[in-house]
């Protein structure tokens, strides 16, 4: 007879009073100035649970949360789940249309949202299905003057296996999924990667520049600084170079999480006479995309900080393949996080040998218990436990890993596989490429070839340069590898994560070949 699974909740899991007792009074949040303890954080979900059951929100209804990242979010969220509800959060960068699909694909029951993206929400509200709550995070909420009359929430019995969030995807390939995550998904996330790779402690200090509403993000200021009793920083504004050297300055931040397009944007910054101050930053992260070897190296011997270069998904949670401090290699994922396990499937379905490539297949308790409404997708992406990443990867002897492209990425020249991070990887350590991405394309005569897109800095689009940079990779890599085609184009097209959509410059490159 199979035992019952314990009770379990995520709002007892951060913040129970054996915890509270000890941590109560230290600082949990940072956000515009103000500071809110780990008591204060606590009476913020007491008020919010109370308003959610309020609205009429009973047990496994959806709550979606479009929202900035703020208290509100963090506070809101847990409050959802510890009625027993399924928070839902929403990139609040999304379009109207974007918005609505996600709110009309999990049915919510209710949406807590911005103030100022009203214009969104009140398209939204126009239908009978679900009610609309407005929050100004501006101005801070008033449960302090409310707590008395709301009191504590007593939580809804939950269990590690009990629904808990749902998580959409980027997008970066098509319409986004939502991933369900059940309650005992972080604290496994919080054991393998923060505990063991972050090795966080209560005097750290977290900023990312991944939103709360994205896998990573989520990860980065809520699971793993709650868990450690430390400090999150929040920031609602665009994290651009010149706000993230205000928040290093002023805010003085330990723990820093970006992403490659950011850490290129801030070398970059740093280079132009701009100086960042990162003297309080003991450890920096990256992921969404790989990281090139080039900008961990320039990193390295600029601010002779490593970055740790680490692959999560959505699907998985958090990062399962990472760097560790004092081992990172530039150019690679790292090693397999304990507690997960990894294999590189062949197209014969065997797994592959030493420095061959092959599908990367995960596994490990952090996994979604499957997409949201999506039982045919998801039997096609978990089997047996194993998670499907849609990456393609190498290990070396040893296990080391390193990307070579998404499976749908991946492609041939004169029957050979071709993987683009390998030529963008050469193409960027080029003077005057800013930022590059290598896709599929026909030559004149319709045969199979790479071309390029580059950003290109303080140099003129030139025929001359074009000629230049195709001497430049044809001196690195094998002649079948060197873009035929080499285009300049002025911004690289990216997820609001970070990621090249590469789908868009593969739509422009086949435009191209049918205009002859």
């Amino acid at each position: 007879m199979k035992e019952s699974p314990s009770k379990f909740n995520l709002l007892d899991y951060f913040l129970n009073p054996a915890r509270l007792a000890r941590l109560g009074h230290r600082t949990a949040i940072e956000f515009r100035h103000k500071r809110l303890t780990y008591n204060d954080l606590r009476g913020e979900v007491d008020y919010w649970a109370r308003k959610i059951t309020d609205s009429g929100i009973t047990q496994s209804d959806r709550v979606a949360l479009a929202l900035l990242d703020s208290p509100e979010l963090i506070a809101s969220f847990l409050a959802t789940v510890s009625v027993g509800a399924i928070a839902v959060p929403i990139n609040t960068f999304l379009s109207r249309d974007e918005i609505q699909f996600i709110i009309a694909d999990c049915d919510a029951q209710l949406v807590i949202t911005e103030s100022e993206l009203a214009p969104k929400a009140n398209a939204l509200s126009t239908g009978d299905k679900f009610s609309v709550m407005f929050v100004d995070t501006h101005a801070r909420p008033c449960f302090e003057l409310e707590r008395e009359a709301y009191g504590s929430q007593s939580q809804t019995e939950t269990t590690g296996e009990s629904p808990a969030f749902l998580l959409y995807t980027s997008g970066s390939t098509g319409a986004p999924k939502g991933a369900l995550h059940l309650h005992g998904a972080i604290p496994v996330t919080v054991e393998n990667y923060s505990d063991s790779i972050l090795r966080l402690t209560e005097e750290d200090r977290l900023y990312s520049s991944s939103r709360l509403f994205f896998a990573y993000g989520l990860g980065n200021s809520l699971s793993f600084p709650l868990a450690a009793g430390a400090t999150v920083i929040l920031d609602s504004e665009r994290p651009t170079p010149e706000r993230l050297a205000r928040i290093f300055a002023e805010r003085r931040p330990s723990v820093f999480f970006g992403v490659p397009a950011l850490y290129r944007a801030l070398l970059d910054y740093n280079g132009s006479g701009e100086r960042l101050d990162l003297s309080s930053v003991r450890l920096c992260v990256s992921a969404g995309e790989a990281l090139p070897a080039k900008i961990f190296e320039d990193w390295r011997r600029e601010f002779g900080l490593e970055i740790l270069d680490g692959i999560g998904s959505t699907e998985m949670l958090h990062i399962f393949i990472s760097n560790r401090a004092g081992e990172a290699r530039g150019g690679s994922s790292g090693r397999i996080v304990e507690g997960y396990e990894a294999r590189l499937v062949g197209d014969n379905g065997g797994e592959v040998g030493v420095d061959e490539a092959g599908k990367l297949w995960v596994k490990g308790a952090s996994a979604m218990a499957g997409y949201w409404n999506r039982e045919e997708l998801t039997r096609a992406t978990i089997r047996d436990g194993w998670v499907r990443t849609g990456d393609v990867y190498r290990r070396d002897a040893e296990e080391f890993f390193y990307h070579v492209g998404r499976s749908d990425d991946c492609f041939k020249v004169r029957g050979l596989w071709v993987s683009p991070v390998e030529i963008e990887s050469v193409l960027l350590t080029h003077k005057a490429v800013a930022d590059a991405a290598v896709v599929a394309a026909k030559d004149e005569q319709g045969l199979a070839t790479a071309r390029a897109y580059l950003v290109i800095r303080n140099a003129e689009g030139s025929e001359e340069l074009k000629r230049e940079l195709r001497d430049f990779a044809a001196a690195r890599l094998p002649q079948y590898k060197v873009p035929a085609q080499i285009e300049f184009i002025n911004e690289m097209p990216r997820t609001s994560t970070g990621k090249i959509q590469r789908y868009r410059l593969r739509a422009a490159a086949q435009q191209r070949g049918s205009e002859g």
